[in-house]
């Protein structure tokens, strides 16, 4: 155009109010400009869990960058699954992000045949060469929490684990319990929680009825760490001299707990915004032609309670 023609135009939209009509772009363009989270979790969890808020605050800020939009998508299990697979085949949106996934919502294996460009936060159960992952070294991170406990001299261990459908905690207790081994220690003091605090203080409570004499335990979240936590000086067991305890996550949360919590870091906010990139490059054709796996390493943060 001819810088007359641009300033006629521009005139006219000033003097019309015009604005550009999204539905019509999106017809042309085949896109939405927008971006599907979806988390296969009750709600109450979702807006209670600082987990998910760091995630939701993080994929925000790599979507604003671009100018794009953030669609939550809280997709129970069962039904709710099914009915946002429907609503995603529809492609309302450009791609989306799945993050707290279990073991029988088959998300992963459906979103790749349906061919919606999508990233997992979270190595997913299956088809995990079919989809692009960004996960922490989980493992790993089990094993620090184990060897924190066992440098600190303590032998009686056990473990509040995270939901046995969920990837996170089956490869966190794999570190675990390889650790624990390899020092000779039992490891069949167990208990499931759900990484929630009323979740870790009913496995707790679990766990030091069966196992009065344990002097160390690793809490899979820092919010079940805070119910074993509560439950300890209930009993009038001090931490760290009685019983000493790690989490997983720190996010914050860690920094607050009487005593402050012993921990294994959880880079979430760096994970979510590699996801979030992973995923644009694939809307934007700009990603390799496989699926991508990413798995970012971890540290122990040392506080009072170990």
């Amino acid at each position: 155009m001819s810088p007359r023609a641009q300033a006629a135009v521009a005139a006219a939209v000033r003097t019309l109010g015009y604005t550009p009509n999204p539905a019509a772009r999106s017809l042309m363009t085949r896109r939405t400009d927008s971006v599907a989270v979806v988390v296969p979790e009750p709600d109450e969890r979702v807006f209670s869990d600082p987990f998910f808020s760091l995630t939701l605050r993080s994929v925000h800020r790599v979507l604003d960058e671009h100018g794009l939009q953030l669609v939550l998508l809280l997709a129970r299990r069962g039904t709710a699954s099914e009915q946002t697979l429907r609503y995603l085949s529809g492609r309302p949106v450009d791609g989306a992000l799945i993050t707290s996934h279990h073991r029988d919502d088959g998300l992963a294996g459906r979103l790749a045949d349906l061919g919606l460009p999508c990233v997992f936060g979270g190595r997913p159960w299956d088809d995990t060469d079919r989809v692009s992952w960004v996960d922490v070294d989980q493992v790993a991170g089990g094993r620090m929490a184990a060897e924190a406990l066992l440098q600190r001299g303590r032998r009686v261990l056990a473990t509040v684990t995270g939901p046995e459908d969920m990837t996170a905690a089956a490869d966190r207790l794999t570190g675990w319990r390889a650790a624990l081994g390899e020092a000779g220690v039992a490891a069949d003091r167990v208990a499931v929680g759900d990484f929630t605090e009323v979740g870790g203080e009913a496995a707790a409570r679990e766990l030091l009825a069966r196992h009065p004499d344990v002097d160390g335990v690793f809490a899979a979240s820092d919010l079940m760490a805070a119910g074993v936590l509560k439950v300890l000086a209930e009993l009038g067991r001090r931490v760290p001299e009685d019983v000493a305890v790690v989490g997983f996550d720190d996010l914050g949360g860690a920094e607050t707990t009487t005593p402050t919590l012993t921990t294994v870091h959880n880079p979430v906010a760096a994970m979510a915004e590699e996801a979030t990139r992973m995923l644009l490059r694939q809307i934007g054709g700009e990603g390799p032609a496989s699926p991508v796996r990413v798995v970012m390493p971890t540290r122990l943060v040392r506080r009072e309670s170990c």
